[in-house]
């Protein structure tokens, strides 16, 4: 599955970030944060290779600075998908309700000093892990590359794991959620004031299947990653088999989850000159 999500992942997102960088001249915040998304899921297709041979050789790794760097880059670029998809949807919400620009959040530096705060808050929240993995490569004589949920160390992992739940997806969903409530109250009502000359239904319907996705595609993965390391004490006193089941679904979840950068919709493009266009086209490029 990783490999496949690979081979099909990589040349898309990989031909988005050409045809911005070699094709788009009139940068807005729109473009911004959509560069950056496919930025960050190309980088993190960049890393499942690896998987692939990490199952492949039961996860033994010689070089301890390919399993770091590895597991980091994932991470990082996995939080930072799903922020960028936030600040789509919040661009998208404000551009419906500014369509001359007035906002300043809508200014090109804007976007790119949110950007800038992304990836050093992402990075802030993935810097303990380092130490985690650095402690269990210890204990595994600097050989075996586990995943996050078999990490052991001074760092309580059920809490961090909690946590970056919570900051890093719970916290987003619930921003996607509101943005994308947002821009569906305000497109009912255009539709309204329109008297129904205007349909909005398709948008609408990008505007829901983009916080369905992103809740069917992340939900399993972080609730089973908690489950699985709760379930790792002795002290629950589980039986082995009830282990493995845990372990053996959150692993299907895994690639699941990492479906995302397959089919994120960012190949939307953005019209470039959205004061000129209705907001029936403005509302379509939504994350």
């Amino acid at each position: 599955l990783y490999g496949l999500e690979f081979c099909i992942g990589f040349p898309g997102n990989l031909l988005v970030v050409l045809g911005y960088l070699f094709c788009l001249k009139d940068w807005q915040s729109c473009n911004i944060y959509l560069f950056n998304l496919a930025v960050s899921d190309l980088i993190f297709l960049c890393t499942l290779p690896c998987f692939s041979y990490f199952y492949s050789n039961d996860f033994q790794e010689t070089n301890i600075y390919i399993c770091l760097i590895n597991r980091y880059v994932l991470h990082v670029n996995l939080y930072s998908s799903i922020l960028f998809m936030v600040w789509l949807s919040m661009d998208r919400f404000l551009l419906i309700k500014h369509p001359t620009r007035n906002h300043y959040l809508l200014k090109r530096h804007s976007a790119l000093l949110l950007t800038g705060l992304t990836w050093l808050l992402v990075n802030v929240e993935i810097t303990p892990m380092i130490s985690l993995m650095i402690q269990d490569f210890k204990r595994g004589n600097w050989s075996v590359c586990n995943d996050f949920a078999s990490l052991s160390g001074d760092i309580n992992l059920l809490g961090y794991s909690l946590g970056l739940t919570f900051t890093g997806y719970v916290l987003p969903l619930l921003g996607l959620c509101i943005f994308s409530q947002q821009i569906a109250h305000l497109l009912h009502a255009k539709e309204r004031v329109l008297q129904l000359r205007v349909s909005y239904k398709r948008p609408l319907r990008v505007v829901t299947s983009a916080a369905v996705l992103f809740s069917i595609l992340y939900s399993p993965y972080h609730i089973l990653r908690n489950v699985r390391i709760a379930s790792q004490p002795p002290w629950t006193k589980l039986s082995q088999c009830t282990i493995m089941n845990i372990e053996a679904l959150y692993i299907l979840t895994r690639p699941l989850a990492f479906l995302h950068s397959v089919i994120n919709p960012h190949e939307a493009v953005c019209p470039g000159n959205l004061q000129q266009t209705s907001f029936k086209d403005m509302s379509l490029c939504l994350p």
